[in-house]
């Protein structure tokens, strides 16, 4: 007989610092204004084109997000530097990855009446690792002392269900007991705070969920993992072209292209009908009525496409309760924002209710977990 995978607890590690849309846009503007400047005889020339100035209201319009959290706040909104500034760390130390994942891991331990002890294998399902090897998951595995095997994986803005998936095999086939699995996502790293179109977009985060069977879980209080369904779709229109092939040729490495990118409209265009659709799909697979779902932990990149996405599953206006947002206290955190609004709205739902986990991103790439409270 088949085990049934369930999430028995979560984590969610928040950096310290955070910075509000006044703020970035404050740091924006400068430097704006000393970019015209500087270039003020080539703009008039028309060799160059005159930066515009953002505005806090254009963001939240634009995006629903009023701030987020991150690693270094500094560093961001110093107009000459304009990225995080972090200490580069000996090998002997831990990575600032991994420290972020064993603090949201520690969390979901503790939550799940667990020890390092009882499991054996962990994913680091992420958008950017901090290096190619060896493996991030690997080094919080040996920073938990947990037993058992580990890797990463990345599948953009939808590792984090695409680490499920792959931990409720686990689970099901008898490969390990019980997954750790996390998301450290520090994605002011990877973002152009210099492009007026996408310098409010991301937050640094990390999250972790504990994935056993129901034969194993030692709290009361889980949500049983009903169904996954992941789709994935090549798409151009969200691309970061950082990687070691770069210094192949240095002409370009510094090149906007490096960090990340998109042609919002278009994603907009694209994601909303192909997400609608594969959560549509997934519910009547799985004979869900509509009166029997009660959530969508939906991935908080953008409010205006999480509420066109509700409305078309739900058939009306979905209220806050049944659409968690978390993205206007964190902005798009990649993987960990479907989970940091399960983590934080998942109480509520009564014994046979069902909420569904989603993704979707670069790749394209979506994700659906259907989940059912104990």
């Amino acid at each position: 007989m088949s085990k049934t995978a369930v999430i028995s607890s979560t984590g969610l590690f928040t950096p310290s610092e955070s910075i509000s849309n006044e703020e970035l846009v404050a740091c924006f503007n400068q430097y704006v204004d000393e970019y015209n400047i500087t270039h003020q005889d080539l703009i008039e020339k028309g060799e160059r084109i005159a930066l515009q100035p953002s505005s806090a209201e254009f963001i939240e319009k634009a995006s629903g997000i009023k701030s987020r959290y991150v690693v270094d706040k500094k560093g961001i909104l110093n107009p000459q530097v304009m990225a995080p500034k972090l200490q580069e760390r000996s090998n002997d130390e831990p990575s600032v990855m991994c420290e972020m994942a064993v603090k949201a891991a520690e969390q979901a331990l503790e939550k799940g009446a667990l020890t390092p002890e009882d499991i054996d294998m962990v994913i680091v399902a992420a958008s950017n690792m901090q290096r190619p090897y060896p493996a991030m998951a690997i080094e919080v595995q040996q920073a938990l002392g947990i037993q058992g095997f580990a890797f990463d994986m990345n599948v953009a803005c939808s590792s984090a269900t695409f680490g499920i998936k792959t931990a409720v095999d686990a689970v099901k086939s008898d490969s390990a007991k019980r997954v750790l699995m996390v998301n450290p996502e520090i994605c002011s790293g990877h973002l152009n705070f210099r492009d007026r179109d996408s310098h409010f977009i991301f937050g640094d985060v990390a999250t972790a969920v504990i994935i056993e069977s129901t034969e194993s879980v030692k709290v009361q209080n889980f949500f049983e993992i009903v169904d996954c369904h992941l789709v994935t779709q090549f798409s151009n229109n969200i691309r970061n072209n950082f990687g070691f092939l770069n210094r192949t040729h240095p002409e370009t490495r510094e090149n906007a292209d490096k960090l990340f990118i998109q042609q919002g409209r278009k994603v907009f265009k694209e994601v909303v009908p192909l997400v609608s659709q594969m959560l549509l799909s997934h519910i009547e697979k799985n004979n869900i009525s509509m009166g029997q779902l009660k959530r969508l932990w939906l991935h908080q990149a953008n409010l205006s496409m999480n509420q066109l996405i509700s409305k078309r599953v739900l058939g009306r206006e979905a209220n806050l309760e049944e659409a968690p947002v978390v993205l206007d206290e964190y902005a798009n955190t990649s993987s960990a924002g479907s989970i940091i609004a399960f983590n934080k709205h998942g109480e509520g739902l009564r014994p046979g209710d069902f909420g569904i986990i989603c993704s979707f991103g670069a790749g394209y790439s979506a994700g659906s977990i259907i989940v059912k409270q104990h």
